[in-house]
């Protein structure tokens, strides 16, 4: 977690400027749920739905930049 806040502090709180960071927790946090079932929690990673959404939105604006 403290990539992330260490690249927002960095660029002034512009989350586009922190995407790769951003994209690395989403990744571990669906590693995370993968191995211990959607009932798991953590801290650092947001509900499963809302985790799925975030992919799904992520995977949107990547096609759209290609």
């Amino acid at each position: 977690m403290c990539a992330i806040q260490d690249c927002l502090k960095r660029n002034t709180y512009k989350e586009d400027k922190c995407q790769g960071v951003i994209d690395a927790l989403y990744d571990c946090c669906q590693a995370f749920y993968d191995r211990n079932g959607e009932g798991a929690s953590a801290a650092s990673c947001p509900k499963p739905d809302l985790l799925k959404l975030k992919l799904k939105m992520r995977k949107r604006t990547e096609n759209k930049s290609q």
